[in-house]
C-alpha cells in the first residue's frame, strides 16, 4: 500500500463504540490482514452506525462484494470489496479506498449525513 497515512488511526479504533444522539450508536472493526487480490491496503474493516434498536443502518465494509455488483466475464478481473451501505435497505455500492484515513473521514460524514437526515440530530 502506497499512501499509509492514518493507518494507525484507524487500526486504533478497533472495538470501539461510540454513543451517537437519540440511543445511536457506532462501531468500529478494524483489523490489518495478509494483502490479497481482494483486500489490496490489507486492511479489514466494519464501520457500522446502529439505531436505538441495535439494527445496523449505515456502514463501510469490505466483508463480502456488494451484492449486484457486475462481476464481469473476464475471470482476471479484479474485485475489491470495499463498498458502503448508505441505508438499512443498500445491499452496497462500491466504495473507493484511497488511503486509511479516508474511510475514518468519509464514514463520519455521512454519519453526520444519516443523523441529520432522519431528524436524530
Amino acid at each position: 500500500m502506497k499512501n499509509l497515512q492514518g493507518l494507525g488511526a484507524l487500526l486504533e479504533l478497533d472495538d470501539i463504540i461510540i454513543a451517537q444522539a437519540a440511543g445511536y450508536w457506532v462501531r468500529f472493526e478494524v483489523r490489518q490482514v495478509s494483502v490479497s487480490k481482494h483486500i489490496p491496503h490489507g486492511i479489514r474493516y466494519n464501520l457500522t452506525l446502529h439505531d436505538n434498536c441495535n439494527q445496523r443502518v449505515m456502514g463501510y465494509d469490505n466483508a463480502h462484494v456488494p451484492k449486484g455488483a457486475k462481476r464481469g466475464k473476464y475471470k482476471a478481473q479484479i474485485m475489491t470489496y470495499d463498498h458502503k451501505h448508505q441505508t438499512i435497505k443498500c445491499k452496497g455500492e462500491p466504495y473507493s479506498f484511497n488511503s486509511p484515513a479516508q474511510p475514518i473521514e468519509d464514514f463520519w460524514k455521512s454519519v453526520d449525513d444519516y443523523l441529520k437526515e432522519y431528524g436524530i440530530i
